[in-house]
């Protein structure tokens, strides 16, 4: 029986009548770029406060070193392995302090370097973070990162902020373009005063003297002296452990 009432199915139907939060077409247009960069922030950094996350120490490295790697890749594996247990075991990852935990492992999450770091810190069952990255190979997380603090951003910019704003330290293992990347973004924040002053060790002194020549700025003028000394060298978890701590880390009382 017709009433003569017209039907509001295209009405319905029309995408402009979606709720915007569920409207998935909408959250990913070009206008919404703003929400979605606060969402990456917000979604990670309430996480990072329910387990009492108050600071980190940032390890970055090659994701193509390899347990059984060629040449000095087992050792680079071993020692970032080293490193991140040692790290969770002296810095205050295991412990709560009225609820917080200091010097937590935080990763780049994928595989090589990261991997050994998370790992190390899962061999005496401490918790450590992955803030992994959509890429167009994707890179899965490794299996030793906890996985409530394993993270994936879309955008670099984000997760860069997220690795930097809780960095007590920073450790850096052979490593190629991302790598470098990582490192000379941490080097500007520091030269320029926009991050407290944190200790930054690079592991293995003749790969880094090889590929970056620090005493060749210094000679040009493109860096201080000062600017030249952020940066310690180690070859040893134990020895990157000593040189962050008499570059000033913060390790809680005992």
């Amino acid at each position: 029986m017709d009433t003569g009432k017209p039907s509001n199915a295209a009405q319905m139907a029309s995408p402009s009548y979606r709720l915007a939060a569920l409207d998935q077409d909408f959250l990913l247009g070009d206008t919404m770029r703003g929400v979605r960069f606060q969402l990456e922030y917000a979604k990670a950094e309430e996480e990072l406060r329910i387990w009492g996350v108050r600071s980190t120490i940032v390890v970055f490295g090659s994701a193509r070193v390899r347990e059984d790697g060629p040449g000095r890749h087992p050792y680079w594996y071993g020692e970032a392995r080293a490193f991140g247990a040692i790290a969770s075991q002296r810095g205050g990852a295991l412990t709560s302090n009225g609820g917080l935990r200091d010097n937590v492992i935080a990763t780049g999450g994928g595989p090589g370097i990261m991997e050994a770091a998370n790992r190390g810190a899962s061999d005496v069952g401490a918790p450590s973070i992955g803030f992994n990255i959509t890429l167009p190979h994707e890179q899965e997380p490794n299996p030793y990162s906890t996985p409530d603090l394993t993270f994936r951003f879309h955008y670099f910019a984000m997760r860069k902020m997220h690795l930097a704003m809780r960095a007590n330290a920073l450790v850096v293992f052979p490593g190629g373009f991302g790598t470098l990347d990582e490192l000379f973004e941490i080097l500007t924040l520091r030269q320029t005063g926009k991050v407290p002053a944190l200790p930054i060790v690079l592991f293995d002194k003749a790969y880094w003297r090889s590929i970056i020549k620090f005493d060749a700025l210094l000679e040009h003028g493109m860096v201080s002296e000062h600017d030249r000394k952020l940066v310690h060298f180690a070859e040893s978890a134990e020895e990157t452990w000593a040189t962050l701590v008499e570059n000033g880390l913060l390790v809680p009382a005992a």
